[in-house]
């Protein structure tokens, strides 16, 4: 195998840690769950993943392949004690660790992953408690999953702004993407993002600031993560409640319900697919009268990205896209200024209408999105890529599509399926093939795919007969 995205490893290390907090009153049954029990090797090896990517954090690589290869040699044991656990962990990157001891922002993270992890494996997972059949099951799952990890707060006026783009982004961009949370910041406002690096890390660094000028205490930054995405993505230093969902759609379905607006900066193909999933949401005619505020934004050089994204999304929805999302180009004050009067507006509404500050029960989401897209070669060449569709469904095919050349990017499973297999391919209707390689090309062009290495696609995008 070539790794070659992947830069030589860290020395490695070995170290036994202890819980602080909540994670102390574990009951003897969660904590059988990852040493004993029917499921206890498909549980711990999803904590093994996820905690290896915490600790993998500051280590450039998207390659999550590369990084589990570099790392086959790690291991993580939970150790049963009477009144509580210990964890064990062998041959780790040294970087989580600075003068022996490991940073207490990795050590949260890391029992942040485990509280999560314990709790979908324990909870979730049961089909007496949750029917993950149902949007209903669903949604409780994700509110439950949201609850226990505490972001919730039930007295706070709405404040949470969900900041969405690349992880691999220019220079520039970045530092456009902190301006944003400066001003952002400054109006009080929190920060929820997907919790890794680029255009995740830039708002919550730069609201940072912004809460310290105004002596903001207790300021949230939230980072919202899945098992698939955590390798590449791995939680940047300022998060400060991190949580990771089941899976991606999931994720999703936690961020629109969380948020009280959206900013979206310039991104890759993981960027596009939350566009499409928030334009199914805003599609759906039971959502006509939803308040949540979308601003599309970026530096001057990033006029063109957006001009292109705009064209997309009004060749796939025509004009039912007008008036869904606003685009500020090269103004991080004018966005910070329109988050907070719309958000004013969000808590109108949420007063007006009873729905919950800290969690939109009232925003339907169609159960299409909600569904779990298992990626396989099979699939992606099924996908229903026609135009000739209502627009909701429309939204989910494609964000489907998107979600596959993720999957084929950065994530373990679909690396290796490319590898296997090769590329994933795309079946669209020829003017809808044109935009799709159109867009995906500029992606890759513009250093949108990968964080370090030549990009190649991991798809082929090909005209319907």
């Amino acid at each position: 195998m070539n790794n070659s995205n992947m830069p030589e490893p860290l020395p490695k290390v070995d170290i036994e840690i202890n819980p602080r907090g909540s994670m102390e009153l574990l009951s003897q049954r969660e904590i059988d769950a990852l040493s004993t029990g029917a499921r206890h090797g498909e549980i711990q090896d999803l904590f093994r993943r996820c905690a290896l990517a915490v600790l993998n954090t500051g280590n450039e690589t998207d390659d999550a392949a590369a990084i589990f290869d570099a790392y086959a040699d790690f291991s993580i044991e939970v150790v049963k004690r009477t009144r509580g656990l210990q964890l064990k962990i062998q041959n780790a990157p040294a970087s989580a660790l600075v003068e022996k001891r490991m940073i207490e922002g990795v050590r949260q993270h890391l029992f942040a992953v485990l509280r999560d992890v314990i709790y979908i494996g324990t909870e979730i997972s049961d089909a007496l408690l949750y029917d993950m059949t149902t949007t209903a099951g669903i949604t409780d799952a994700v509110f439950q999953i949201l609850k226990q990890a505490r972001v919730m707060e039930a007295g706070m006026r709405p404040n949470l702004v969900v900041c969405w783009g690349g992880h691999s982004i220019g220079r520039s961009e970045y530092d456009y993407t902190k301006r944003v949370g400066y001003h952002l910041g400054l109006r009080r406002l929190d920060i929820c993002t997907g919790c890794g690096p680029g255009a995740m890390k830039g708002p919550m660094k730069g609201a940072s600031v912004g809460h310290a000028k105004q002596r903001v205490v207790g300021g949230r930054f939230v980072g919202l993560s899945e098992p698939g995405i955590i390798a590449a993505e791995p939680p940047n230093p300022i998060v400060n409640h991190l949580v990771v969902l089941p899976d991606i759609e999931k994720r999703l379905e936690a961020f629109v319900r969380l948020g009280h607006g959206i900013v979206v900066f310039p991104g890759g193909a993981g960027t596009a697919e939350e566009i499409l999933y928030l334009m199914g949401i805003l599609l759906d005619p039971s959502n006509a009268n939803l308040q949540l505020p979308v601003v599309f934004t970026g530096p001057e050089e990033s006029a063109d990205y957006f001009a292109a994204m705009d064209d997309f999304l009004r060749l796939l929805f025509g004009d039912a896209v007008e008036g869904k999302y606003k685009i500020i180009i090269g103004d991080s004050e004018a966005v910070g200024q329109y988050m907070s009067h719309a958000i004013r507006n969000v808590h109108r509404a949420r007063r007006k209408s009873g729905d919950a500050y800290y969690f939109s029960w009232l925003l339907n989401i169609p159960a299409a999105h909600q569904e779990p897209f298992e990626v396989t070669h099979e699939s992606v060449a099924a996908l229903n890529l026609v135009r000739d569709q209502p627009l909701e469904k429309l939204a989910v095919e494609v964000r489907r599509a998107f979600s596959a050349v993720v999957t084929g990017n950065v994530k373990d499973q679909g690396i290796r399926l490319i590898q296997k297999h090769g590329p994933f391919e795309l079946r669209a209707d020829s003017e809808l093939t044109d935009a799709l390689d159109t867009l995906l090309k500029s992606f890759a062009e513009q250093g949108r795919m990968r964080l370090i290495g030549e990009y190649e696609p991991c798809y082929t995008v090909k005209a319907l007969n």
